[in-house]
């Protein structure tokens, strides 16, 4: 059987299954992983899974139909090719949640890898990768916190990145069972080969049966895939001996490339439950997936919620108010050039300070730096550049109600001048441009009232879910 290879998804149709791993050594493979995963500079610069995801859901609908196909027409299918036909739906609501969770706005902002087979994929991407090829994509979820914890003993992951472990593992399970789906229909194909000259041989369903010489004429010189040479050697032996001659030629052609029939029906066994074994172990995981709780999941693994609740009562908090403190910390570190580790780091120790120079209880807080009133203070200290959207959104707050009207009505001004101006060029003139002016008032306000809403920073809470969807709250920070 053919060992796994990294390559990039759209190259060799392997599977994803490498050597399995017991605990210790998937834990020491995390971090050797970590070591050797560069990430690049420009995380928007990378590659895309998008066309990819919709190439494979294509195909395993395809994969789909050739079995029920195969069904109706009795022919013989394997328990993958069973697993399948009953569980496809599992596939194509993963597929689905993948849509709604990978926004492109928070793809764009992962950190992407910089060197390797994977490279130009998001980190993220790369860590589910291995994890699934030494499990034979087996989800466990304390294996699964172990290589998180091991991979950021050398290399600490974002927010963002441990967000998305659910989408990548997905993602990776999606293009592993494509993969199998494949394999199986390849096989199915060259078995229906196999069947269809042991017809010829045989001379069944009323046919007349062909001489071996003249059927076997067209396989000289072709290479027979292996099921095409199960599946004839399990029709023709203890038949006719008429027939003989087939099983005699069968096996100088396979002398020729240097095996045997037994040895390719051996490999062939082999294969198909390994194959057998992969595609439950996926159809398992992709349930597991949506039964998991991956916002207890993130929280155990996050460095920064470990940080914060080490120095501060984060952990009492409820869970909008922690993923308050993350969004900030992820803001800051975009706009400071700090990693978010050294962002909490760095509130923390402002709050010790505070505390040591007798400052008030709200000082001693971390929180206080990060969204309350200390925040100002403390991007200078980081050196924070504040974008230009989070800009306009501050300065609308500072100028209060009277800025928010005015800029209403600026916007109204500009959204009615437009087209009467356009309207005057064209000779109207006279009382029509006031009347129109008159009747385009109302839809005009409410437009311009809409994007004067809209202009205004958002500060929605979490919305995550035991069904495995990711926490709302990283994808909104990318959009911002």
């Amino acid at each position: 059987m053919k060992r796994f290879t990294a390559g990039r998804p759209s190259e060799a149709a392997d599977l994803i299954r490498s050597e399995l791993f017991g605990l210790e050594r998937l834990e020491k493979h995390a971090e050797s992983l970590a070591e050797a995963q560069p990430v690049t500079a420009n995380p928007r610069a990378g590659r895309r899974l998008d066309r990819r995801l919709e190439e494979n859901g294509r195909a395993l609908f395809a994969a789909y139909r050739g079995v029920e196909k195969a069904v109706r027409d009795e022919h013989h299918i394997t328990p993958a090719d069973e697993w399948l036909l009953d569980n496809f739906f599992v596939a194509e609501e993963q597929i689905r949640q993948v849509r709604e969770d990978l926004p492109r706005g928070f793809y764009r902002g992962l950190p992407k890898l910089g060197g390797g087979p994977l490279e130009g994929y998001p980190r993220v991407f790369g860590i589910a990768w291995a994890f699934v090829a030494h499990t034979d994509s087996r989800l466990d979820r304390e294996l699964l916190l172990r290589f998180l914890a091991a991979y950021q003993r050398v290399q600490p992951l974002t927010i963002g990145e441990l967000w998305a472990v659910a989408i990548a593992l997905r993602i990776v399970l999606i293009e592993n069972l494509r993969r199998a789906a494949d394999q199986i229909a390849a096989a199915r194909i060259a078995s229906t080969k196999g069947d269809a000259l042991a017809d010829q041989l045989l001379g069944v369903a009323g046919q007349t049966a062909v001489a071996p010489e003249i059927a076997l004429r067209g396989f000289d010189s072709t290479t027979l895939p292996a099921a095409f040479v199960v599946r004839l050697v399990e029709r023709l032996r203890d038949q006719d001996p008429r027939v003989m001659p087939a099983l005699a030629w069968l096996d100088k052609n396979l002398a020729t490339a240097g095996t045997s029939v037994d040895e390719i029906v051996q490999a062939e066994h082999q294969r198909e439950v390994g194959l057998n074994v992969t595609v439950r172990n996926i159809i398992t995981s992709m349930r597991l997936i949506s039964a998991l709780d991956w916002a207890k999941i993130f929280e155990s693994s996050s460095l920064v919620d470990a940080a914060l609740r080490a120095e501060s009562d984060f952990a009492a908090m409820d869970f909008p108010t922690r993923d308050q403190y993350r969004r900030a910390i992820e803001q800051l570190a975009r706009g400071s050039g700090h990693s978010e580790l050294d962002v909490a780091k760095r509130a923390i120790a402002a709050a010790r300070r505070a505390g040591a120079g007798g400052g008030t209880l709200h000082q001693q807080q971390a929180g206080y730096y990060l969204i309350a009133n200390g925040r100002r203070e403390f991007e200078k200290e980081i050196g924070f550049r504040v974008p230009f959207s989070e800009w306009l959104g501050r300065s609308n707050r500072r100028a209060g109600i009277a800025g928010y009207i005015g800029g209403i009505a600026v916007t109204l001004a500009v959204i009615l001048a437009l087209p009467l101006i356009g309207l005057s060029a064209l000779g109207i003139g006279g009382w029509t441009l006031p009347l129109l002016a008159l009747l385009g008032l109302a839809p005009a306000s409410d437009l311009a009232g809409a994007r004067g809403g809209r202009s205004r920073p958002r500060r929605g809470g979490p919305t995550s879910s035991a069904s495995g969807a990711f926490c709302g709250s990283s994808r909104r920070a990318w959009r911002s």
